[in-house]
């Protein structure tokens, strides 16, 4: 088995019968999912997508992937290939379509609608192919098929790449639900096929792999969102990603049997649900939508409401209902269900809107009290089938964090591939595809990029670390005026602090100190302000950190007057 090392210097040029693998996202994590093929001096993207923050980006908005590997080679790139409509695998497309408005966008009906609306708020008209299962179209040295697979929103294609120096499959996200709501299977036939053909390389999805057995079918979630529906004493509040069609499906059937009317809230989740059932994806029972803004008219027990939030999202609806912020008053009888799982890196904030949402008097049911959600990935049973079906020659496990990626190669190793063709990689690392062996050969560059307000890329760790500190640690502000033809003090130091519990007064014991220590420096023939400074931020440093415990950001003055 192949790992990573931190001593991975950069790749060689790629031979002409070679196939280059690179993730620039989703190898190590669970999001912004991005694969970028090489083979001949052309490239393919698969999935361009986001990560959402966590605690430790304060600020940021979005994490998009890093485009410098490719940033010169935009002319080369043939299309992005999208396997499914989610944000952690379409949400960065508009940004790198900034880069280059042209390049081609290939996927399903509906995963092209979406992100249509998507570039359509950022002025891109983008161009498209829409592709469904069973097609197959040849773009320059790539010669793609596509096969369909079943995941929790409808239309997700997993995409089988042919090339002179090999043959790739990629399963995107996907599950093999037996009973799915829309009655579209995973396409294992279509996999046996290939395998009998060939797959040189495997890319799996492993974000399930350390879950024994199957993953429960969407139907199984049916009786509990009734019995929801049927005994919550006012208003079902329905929080789930703003791409689930098919739990908004479930929602809308269970809201009909209870005699319930439904209103979306949330401008994601009001397009994204408008897209689905204009394309037929999702069947809306007649008379059963309300406009928001009507919902007066109908007692508390007539009502449901689908809005955004299930991942603790500061903005989206739910967080701004639990924060009393938003136009819908949560109150003693109303019902919270909280209709997905809890992407890794989100527990805090879930259970902080949790916790608010019943400090209100709501009742919330969750994954955790009751099945209202299945995932919609493969767990480590339905890896093995597909390991048995397709019998590839090398696997690079995808989608997860370190751990899902060594689970999901575990099993590979486990239905037989030799543990020299399991490659496990991480973000940036090279994988070569050449004479039928997989190979790490080196790596590059793929930190985060992050979206900060309008700011694409300008934030970096400096600038989040300094947040960091001004959030849990304070600041402090010394001012100090020093006589320019004397260099003697002529003001101050005067001290200011925020985000201290201790009483002002106690900066009085470092005043002097501060004092002698510029007294010391001028002596000595130091007037250079930022020598002065510097002398300040230690001096001040070096007592806060022993008198009080605490690192907080440190702004020295020095004005020479």
């Amino acid at each position: 088995m192949s790992h990573p090392h931190p001593e991975l210097t950069a790749p060689p040029t790629l031979t002409d019968d070679g196939l280059r693998v690179v993730a620039l996202g989703g190898l190590g994590e669970i999001g912004r999912n991005m694969t970028v093929l090489e083979t001949k001096g052309r490239l393919l993207v698969i999935d361009c997508g986001v990560l959402f923050p966590e605690d430790h980006h304060p600020g940021v908005d979005l994490i998009l992937p890093d485009f410098s590997y490719i940033a010169d080679r935009l002319d080369d790139i043939e299309a992005i290939v999208l396997t499914h409509g989610h944000e952690d695998h379409i949400g960065a497309v508009p940004y790198l379509l900034r880069l280059k408005g042209d390049i081609p966008l290939i996927g399903s009906t509906l995963t092209l609608a979406l992100i249509e609306a998507k570039l359509k708020e950022h002025r891109i008209r983008p161009f498209t192919m829409a592709v469904k299962e069973g097609q197959r179209e040849r773009l320059g040295v790539f010669d793609l098929e596509f096969v369909a697979v079943n995941h929790s929103i409808p239309d997700a294609l997993a995409v089988f790449v042919r090339t002179d120096a090999g043959t790739l499959l990629h399963t995107g996200d996907f599950k093999m639900d037996q009973l799915p709501l829309d009655g579209r299977l995973t396409d294992l036939r279509a996999f046996a096929r290939l395998g009998e053909e060939g797959v040189d390389l495997f890319l799996t999805d492993s974000t399930n792999a350390d879950v024994p057995g199957f993953t429960t079918p969407e139907l199984e979630i049916a009786p509990a969102i009734d019995k929801v529906m049927r005994h919550a004493e006012r208003r079902v509040i329905v929080a789930c990603f703003s791409s689930h069609v098919h739990r908004v499906q479930q929602v809308l059937y269970a809201a009909e049997k209870a005699g319930r009317k439904v209103a979306m809230v949330g401008r994601s989740m009001v397009r994204n649900m408008g897209i689905a059932a204009e394309l037929g994806y999702l069947h809306v029972p007649d008379g059963i939508l309300i406009d928001i803004k009507k919902l007066d008219s109908l007692r508390d027990h007539q009502v449901v409401l689908i809005c955004t939030g299930s991942q603790g999202e500061p903005m989206a609806a739910l967080s701004r209902m639990a924060n009393r912020e938003h136009r819908i008053d949560v109150g003693p009888g109303d019902t919270v269900l909280l209709a997905s799982s809890l992407i890794p890196g989100n527990e805090n904030a879930v259970y902080r809107i949790i916790n608010g949402l019943m400090r209100l008097g709501a009742n919330v049911v969750h994954k955790g009290n009751a099945k209202v959600h299945v995932s919609g990935h493969a767990s480590a049973g339905e890896l093995l089938y597909c390991y048995n079906i397709v019998k590839p020659r090398n696997v690079l496990p995808v989608h997860g964090e370190w751990r899902h990626l060594y689970a999901n190669a575990e099993l590979a190793k486990l239905s037989g591939v030799p543990k020299q063709n399991v490659v496990l990689a991480e973000d940036g690392v090279v994988v070569d595809l050449i004479g039928g062996q997989a190979s790490i050969v080196g790596v590059i560059e793929a930190g985060y990029t992050y979206v900060d307000g309008s700011n694409i890329g300008g934030t970096d760790e400096a600038l989040l670390k300094d947040r960091r500190i001004l959030r849990d640690e304070g600041f402090i502000t010394c001012i100090v005026v020093l006589d320019a033809a004397t260099g003697k003090i002529a003001s101050g130091p005067d001290i200011t602090a925020r985000g201290f519990v201790e009483d002002e007064a106690i900066f009085a014991q470092v005043i002097p100190k501060v004092s002698r220590a510029i007294e010391e420096a001028v002596a000595k023939g130091v007037r250079d302000d930022q020598q002065l400074q510097q002398i300040i931020r230690r001096t001040v440093g070096s007592w806060v950190g022993g008198k009080i415990r605490r690192r907080p950001m440190i702004i020295p003055i020095v004005v020479q007057a």
